[in-house]
């Protein structure tokens, strides 16, 4: 699937540029290890060790990266576990990206036939689980960076949905107004593994703009909203978001869990939200029968109706 053209820098596939690679073995053989020479043994003859700056490690598939990003290296697979047949991520997306279990869980909210928009969707994690397990569900997936469209769309190849996913590169905030769908996904930039030093995560901390002003865009677009947030977020303020509608939103929150950690809070608003009547009565009116999905979807991405 190569991205859309919306007068936008548009990457095309044939331009990626990968990760740098390195691949050494930085093991030594039992042949290679020497004894350590007695007079070394003597603290009055060994030598000081310099000091050196941060420590960097190997990861063999990415090249050097600093041991922070070492760390979301050993939980891979928990973020894509097709890992191994070749995810391409930039550093940023390392500490970015949806664990997958969360983002199937997010997916699990939709209903078949469904247009989903990932306003910053990075390398893809959540898209791609949009467009694996719901059926018939189309993604637009928009970042402002081309690298990390480019690592989306080679990720999309490997879990065979890249059909199903229109990539754009571009601005959400400009592109917002001409956008439709049924659900839009919000995982906006966290401020990196620092916001972990925050006690309480404010919704003004959010880049590119606030959490309040994001979330009154999307809303512009439709009522049913998807937000991944830190685990730290002042929850009294998420909840405030569903009060700006009128009427109210209906409004749901969970903790997001791998392997019995916390890793986010997830919060839903309007149809989505457990014990709603669900998308269901939705897509059967934006989805007419009989026409293929991806051409409702193009004709409702460009504001057709039919």
């Amino acid at each position: 699937m190569q991205p859309i053209d919306v007068e936008l820098a548009v990457l095309e596939t044939s331009e990626l540029t990968t990760f740098p690679c390195s691949v050494q073995n930085l093991r030594r053989t039992s042949a290679e290890k020497t004894k350590t020479p007695p007079s070394l043994l003597n603290p009055k003859k060994q030598k000081r060790r310099k000091k050196q700056g941060p420590c960097r490690k190997l990861i063999p598939e990415q090249g050097l990266i600093t041991t922070d990003i070492a760390k979301y290296w050993r939980q891979r697979y928990s973020l894509f576990s097709r890992y191994d047949d070749g995810i391409q991520m930039d550093e940023e997306g390392w500490f970015s990206a949806t664990p997958e279990e969360i983002a199937a869980t997010h997916a699990a909210r939709a209903s078949s036939g469904t247009i989903v928009i990932d306003c910053f969707s990075g390398v893809g994690g959540n898209a791609i689980q949009f467009a694996l397990r719901i059926r018939g569900c189309h993604v637009v997936a928009i970042d402002i960076d081309p690298q990390k469209i480019g690592y989306a769309i080679n990720n999309a190849k490997i879990y065979g949905v890249e059909d199903n996913i229109d990539f754009i590169v571009g601005d959400f905030f400009q592109l917002a107004p001409f956008l439709k769908a049924d659900v839009v996904f919000l995982s906006p930039p966290w401020g990196g593994p620092s916001y972990k030093k925050i006690q309480n995560f404010t919704l003004d901390l959010f880049k590119p703009r606030d959490g309040y002003s994001i979330f009154q865009v999307a809303q512009k677009i439709t009522p049913n909203i998807i937000m991944f947030l830190p685990r730290n977020v002042d929850i009294n303020q998420v909840e405030e978001l569903s009060w700006l509608s009128s009427p109210p939103l209906n409004f749901e929150i969970e903790e997001s869990h791998v392997q019995g950690y916390t890793k986010g809070i997830t919060a839903y608003f309007g149809y989505i939200v457990s014990g709603s009547p669900g998308l269901s009565k939705l897509s059967e009116v934006v989805t007419s029968q009989g026409i293929p999905s991806f051409f409702t979807a193009g004709m409702r991405l460009l504001g057709f109706n039919h």
